[in-house]
């Protein structure tokens, strides 16, 4: 375990070494602003680190036996060859979260990078291979859009591979799901959410917007834990929206991830901005009203323009879905109970938010909502020492964290008698 965390280690100071580079990278493959893939470097570089120091923390146990002449013994031990699916948005970190936990444990890793962004993958892979990382230890295979179902099916279904750890959508993991089921593999699974943010009449308006804006238009609302839908307190809903769309006129460009005043870069493809367009389209004509934004930007292709709508009801498709696009829907509400009940009619659960200066409130809405992540007066939550992950149809397991390397462990018990 010393010599894995002393590689991890390597690994995680030539990722910050070369941060520039691999930020360069990002920004090539999925458009986000430079600013972002390079906090997503140091993010994704956090994993390694953290496990390089978890992988000598792996603790077994030794049990008081019912016997006399027995003694009891739990190992823990790596389940062997880890098969790792990744998606595009975060295409650095969403491997090294999983890898650097799989590593520690001792287990290899076959990372199949999404077909958007392939080049991240090999570049980390690069940095494994001068980190003293042995060959075949962690190895990449990209493939086409044509070739990834099929791809995906043989990680999921041969018996050599013991494990399966997927971030992406929930119609996509449960295809896998079902591929896992036939061996009975182990599986680590990120799916997607629809994160409500409410906020409260009690709210701190200002501390929300802020919130609002870092959580909803990071890498332009292509973000699994991003604001799907906001839920607004008739008391402050006014002052909310006023304040909201200042903001986003005024605080976000969007333009080419390489423009160091871009805070909006492109969206991955055309599908994700007719996705976007269908919504506000579908909203709009239930009686939404558009308060900015609501259409592609000037600069053409993939560019869309951030996008504030009031008047939301839960008839429409924005609160039924994830846009996974740069779409602000607000929904009014009149008491915490309503809230909460909107909140958790997803059949999904990954992160939500609240901004309340009630205490009492905080502990009842934190405890209710069916999510497995919950930002208090917080817009952003991610780190490497917190367990990532959801309920419901969001996912299995949790990444990061003390947590995080369970996923890749087996638990061993030895019964030793005889005495």
């Amino acid at each position: 375990s010393q010599e894995r965390s002393a590689r991890l280690r390597r690994w995680y100071e030539l990722m910050m070494e070369n941060k520039e580079e691999l930020a360069r990278i990002i920004t090539a493959e999925n458009g986000k602003p430079l600013k972002e893939a390079q906090g997503e470097i140091v993010y994704s570089a956090s994993f390694l680190e953290w496990f390089a120091e978890e992988a000598r923390r792996i603790y077994g146990d030794v049990i008081p036996a019912s016997a006399k002449d027995r003694r009891v013994l739990v190992l823990k031990q790596p389940v062997g060859v880890a098969a790792i699916i990744t998606p595009w948005n975060f295409p650095s970190a969403m491997i090294t979260r999983k890898v650097g936990a799989a590593l520690a444990a001792g287990c290899t890793v076959v990372v199949k990078p999404a077909e958007d962004t392939p080049l991240s993958a090999l570049a980390l892979g690069e940095l494994a291979s001068q980190a003293g990382i042995p060959a075949g230890v962690y190895n990449v295979v990209p493939c086409s859009r044509q070739q990834t179902a099929a791809v995906g099916e043989v990680l999921c279904t041969d018996p050599l591979v013991s494990k399966i750890s997927f971030t992406g959508s929930t119609a996509t993991g449960k295809i896998l799901l079902k591929h896992a089921a036939g061996t009975v593999k182990r599986v680590s699974m990120e799916l997607g959410g629809h994160a409500p943010f409410i906020v409260f009449d009690s709210a701190n308006v200002d501390q929300a917007v802020a919130g609002a804006l870092a959580s909803k238009y990071r890498n332009s609302g292509q973000t699994c834990v991003c604001t799907n839908r906001f839920l607004v307190q008739t008391g402050i809903h006014d002052e909310f929206v006023e304040k909201f769309a200042k903001a986003i006129e005024k605080e976000l460009h969007v333009g080419n991830g390489f423009d160091a005043k871009t805070t909006q870069g492109p969206l991955i493809n055309e599908k994700a901005v007719e996705k976007v367009e269908k919504h506000i389209k579908d909203a709009v004509s239930q009686g939404a009203s558009v308060v900015t934004g609501g259409k592609r930007h000037s600069l053409g292709k993939n560019f869309f323009e951030p996008t504030l709508l009031t008047n939301v009801t839960t008839k429409m498709l924005c609160t039924q879905e994830e846009t996974f696009g740069p779409l602000a829907p607000v929904i009014r509400f009149e008491t915490e109970a309503e809230a909460v009940a909107i909140a958790n009619a997803a059949n999904v659960g990954l992160a939500g938010y609240f901004y309340s200066q009630d205490p009492a409130q905080i502990w009842r809405v934190a405890e209710q909502l069916e999510v497995g992540m919950v930002g208090v007066n917080e817009g952003i939550i991610s780190s490497a020492e917190c367990p990532f992950g959801g309920v419901k149809e969001s996912g299995l397991g949790r990444e990061g964290s003390k947590y995080g390397i369970d996923e890749y462990l087996e638990i061993k018990y030895v019964c030793f008698g005889g005495l």
